[in-house]
């Protein structure tokens, strides 16, 4: 499978963005789990949210808990990241990525397939 991001911008602070990874040549996300990572300037990159190939199960870490909500689309075959409240520390490249029977809480260590990253960018 490969992945295609898109929704980043640049936004002020509490503001919302929606980031959607898509799979494309006609490939599905069926039996991958797909999650968003993210890497700010100088920084390793980090896990922010995953769901399993079932769409039953999430994952969010702690730093985004309760402002980001990861879904999956089986008729569009994409799945998103709704970011609600962005700070400034948010301000990173996000990547979307799939690992094969993975779990929600992958690691990037884990991960099968990377999208190319969206840019968003937080302003205070």
């Amino acid at each position: 499978v490969q992945l295609q991001a898109s929704g980043g911008g640049l936004v002020q602070t509490g503001s919302s963005l929606t980031l959607s990874c898509a799979a494309t040549s006609k490939r599905t996300f069926s039996g991958y789990a797909v999650g968003w990572f993210r890497q700010a300037p100088g920084k390793e990159r980090e896990f922010v949210a995953g769901i399993h190939a079932s769409g039953r199960v999430t994952s969010v870490a702690d730093s985004v808990k309760g402002r980001f909500t990861i879904s999956r689309d089986r008729a569009r075959n994409t799945v998103s990241l709704q970011m609600n409240n962005l700070r400034p520390d948010d301000t990173a490249v996000y990547y979307c990525a799939a690992t094969f029977n993975g779990a929600s809480n992958m690691g990037a260590q884990s991960v099968g397939v990377w999208g190319q990253g969206t840019q968003v960018t937080v302003s205070s």
